[in-house]
């Protein structure tokens, strides 16, 4: 099978980032699976695995923004439609505001598939995040 091994995210603030995934992914059901003064990795059901570093200092005011060139966004994927309902009111329990709508949205005439329902929303650092079903 071919399929993403890991993602490798530097940080800002280990802690804080540390802190605010733990509360999303375990939402998504990953498990911490490693914790150094300088990383913190995560492993999903499907043996994917993201790693957040933290940034060097002389790097940490060079801050993320999506539209330059690199990373715009990570999907996390959900077996349905109810998952990401769920998350969303997850969002809402944890005061964590949305990107775009304060409701899960379904873009499947966008991005023309099937089905592609999502919510959006950014990590401490601004990273846009999303818990997608699609088909």
């Amino acid at each position: 099978m071919n399929s993403v091994a890991h993602i490798e995210v530097n940080v800002s603030d280990l802690a804080e980032s540390g802190k605010f995934y733990s509360v999303i992914l375990s939402e998504l059901g990953w498990v911490e699976k490693l914790r150094t003064d300088e990383a913190i990795g995560f492993g999903a059901p499907d043996k994917t695995h993201l790693f957040l570093v933290q940034t060097h200092r002389a790097y940490v005011t060079n801050t993320f923004h999506r539209k330059n060139v690199g990373l715009n966004h990570i999907a996390f994927r959900v077996e349905s439609k109810d998952q990401v309902n769920d998350f969303n009111d997850f969002l809402t329990k944890n005061n964590i505001p949305r990107l775009y709508t304060d409701f899960p949205k379904d873009y499947s005439q966008e991005y023309e598939m099937e089905q592609y329902y999502a919510v959006f929303f950014e990590d401490p650092d601004r990273i846009k995040l999303e818990v997608v079903f699609m088909q």
